[in-house]
C-alpha cells in the first residue's frame, strides 16, 4: 500500500510539473533572439517555478517556422503560444479554420482597446473577435547604408528608383562596389514590395488587395519591368546569402545599400555594435518617403493549448508596457502602445516612431499583413520563375491567377 501511495504521489507531482511549463513558439534564433531572451526573463521573474520553453525555428520572416507550425497544427500539437505576423497571416490561415481562441476578453481586461491605435486592432480583428496580441511594428522599407562609405564613393541617398538605377548605380559599379546588396528569395520578395509601393503608390498597392488594381494591369506590370532594372544593380550571389550576411556587406563596405526591415536596426545596434546615425544611418526606400509599409509580430493562443493558463499570463506580458519596452529597443522595433516610453530607444527607434505617427500606412505582403499563407508562399515560385526569365508580363499574369486561386480581393 504504502509504495502505491508513493508512486500515486510522485505520478502527481510529475503531472504537476509538466502542467507547470508554457511554451513559446518562434522563428526568432540566433541573431534575432537577445530580444525574446529578455523577455522570457521577465517572465520567469514574475511567475518563478514557470518553465520557458524556447521552441525557435529558425529561418528569416518564418518561412522555416511557419511549415513547422502548419505540420504541429494540423495534427492537434498546437504549442501553448506561437509568434506570427499580424493581419492575414493569422486570420488568413488558422482563424478562418478555427483554431484560435478570441482574445478580445484579455484586450478589455487588459485595458489594450485603448492603448493600442484603432488601425492596428482593426489589423488583428475580425467581426468575430480579436486574434493575436502585438508586440511590435516594424518598418518595412528602409534603405540602410554606412554615410562614410557614401562619402567616400561620391554618391547620395538616391530619392526614387529612376535615380538609382541611372545615377547611383553606374556610380557605385565604377568604384566597384556592389550597389544593393540581396539575399536569398524572401529579401527579394522583400525589395519587390518596397519597388512596388515606390511604383504605384499607396493606393495603388491597397488596390492589389482590396480587388479594385489587377495583378496583370499595366501599372502591376510596369512594377516587374522596373523591378528587373533594379535587379541588375544587385549582386550575382544572392541565393547563398542570410539577410544578416546581406547586411554585413554594408557594414564592412562590399556594398553600399540594402533595403531591408528595421530589424536590420537591431543586428546592427544590438549584434554588431554599431552606432545608430554614424555607424550606419537610414532613410525610406527609394520613392517611398512618407508611406510606412508596417508589420507587426504577434503571439496568439491556438485552442487546445496544453498550459493555457501560462499562455495568457505570457500574452499578458507581451502586450504590457513593461513588456513591450523590454522587447522593442533591442529588437530594433517600435512598440505599437501609445504609451511607450521612447526614452529607451535609441535615435533609430526614435525615428520610427515619428514617421509611424505621421505617415501613410500600408501593410507588407512579405510579411503577413496584407495576405493569406496561400499567395505568400506561392509568391515565392512566381518570384523564383522572374528571376530565371525576367519576363515582366508573365510574372504579372501569374501573380494575377495566383491572386484568384488565393481568393485575395474577394
Amino acid at each position: 500500500m504504502r509504495k502505491a501511495l508513493v508512486l500515486l504521489a510522485t505520478l502527481v507531482l510529475s503531472a504537476a510539473f509538466a502542467q507547470n511549463s508554457v511554451e513559446i513558439f518562434s522563428w526568432w534564433a540566433g541573431d534575432e533572439g537577445p530580444a525574446l531572451e529578455a523577455l522570457i526573463k521577465q517572465y520567469e521573474t514574475d511567475h518563478p517555478g514557470v518553465e520557458v520553453i524556447n521552441a525557435t525555428v529558425t529561418g528569416g520572416s518564418g518561412v522555416n517556422a511557419r511549415a513547422v507550425l502548419k505540420t504541429r497544427m494540423l495534427g492537434g500539437d498546437p504549442p501553448d503560444s506561437f509568434q506570427v505576423h499580424a493581419g492575414q497571416e493569422l486570420i488568413g490561415t488558422w482563424v478562418v479554420a478555427d483554431r484560435m481562441e478570441d482574445l478580445t476578453s484579455l484586450f478589455k481586461e487588459q485595458g489594450w482597446l485603448t492603448a493600442f491605435p484603432q488601425g492596428l486592432l482593426d489589423l488583428i480583428s475580425t467581426d468575430k473577435g480579436i486574434w493575436s496580441v502585438p508586440v511590435n511594428i516594424h518598418r518595412s522599407n528602409v534603405l540602410w547604408y554606412v554615410p562614410a562609405n557614401l562619402e567616400k564613393w561620391g554618391v547620395t541617398v538616391p530619392a526614387d528608383w529612376n535615380e538609382f538605377v541611372t545615377t547611383t548605380c553606374p556610380a557605385l559599379r565604377t568604384a566597384g562596389v556592389t550597389p544593393l546588396v540581396i539575399g536569398e528569395n524572401w529579401t527579394v520578395q522583400h525589395l519587390w514590395e518596397s519597388v512596388a509601393v515606390a511604383e504605384m503608390g499607396p493606393d495603388g498597392w491597397r488596390g492589389l488587395w482590396d480587388g479594385s488594381v489587377a495583378f496583370d494591369s499595366p501599372e502591376a506590370q510596369a512594377v516587374w519591368e522596373t523591378f528587373d532594372k533594379v535587379l541588375a544593380c544587385t549582386n550575382a550571389d544572392f541565393t547563398g546569402l542570410s539577410w544578416q550576411q546581406a547586411t554585413d556587406r554594408v557594414a564592412n563596405g562590399q556594398a553600399a545599400f540594402n533595403v531591408m526591415g528595421d530589424w536590420a536596426a537591431g543586428y546592427m545596434a544590438t549584434t554588431l555594435g554599431l552606432e545608430p546615425g554614424t555607424g550606419f544611418a537610414w532613410a525610406a526606400s527609394p520613392g517611398t518617403d512618407g508611406v510606412f509599409i508596417l508589420l507587426a509580430d504577434s503571439f496568439g493562443l491556438p485552442k487546445g493549448a496544453p498550459d493555457r493558463d501560462n499562455a495568457l499570463a505570457w500574452l499578458e506580458l507581451v502586450g504590457s508596457k513593461k513588456g513591450q519596452d523590454i522587447f522593442n529597443p533591442l529588437k530594433g522595433s517600435i512598440s505599437p502602445r501609445l504609451d511607450s516610453d521612447l526614452s529607451k530607444y535609441n535615435a533609430y527607434g526614435k525615428s520610427a516612431a515619428a514617421d509611424y505617427q505621421s505617415d501613410t500606412q500600408v501593410g507588407s505582403l512579405v510579411h503577413g499583413a496584407v495576405a493569406n499563407e496561400t499567395f505568400m508562399s506561392d509568391f515565392a515560385t512566381v518570384m523564383e520563375t522572374f528571376l530565371s526569365n525576367r519576363d515582366a508580363a508573365e510574372a504579372a499574369s501569374l501573380a494575377a491567377e495566383l491572386a484568384g486561386r488565393a481568393h485575395i480581393g474577394n
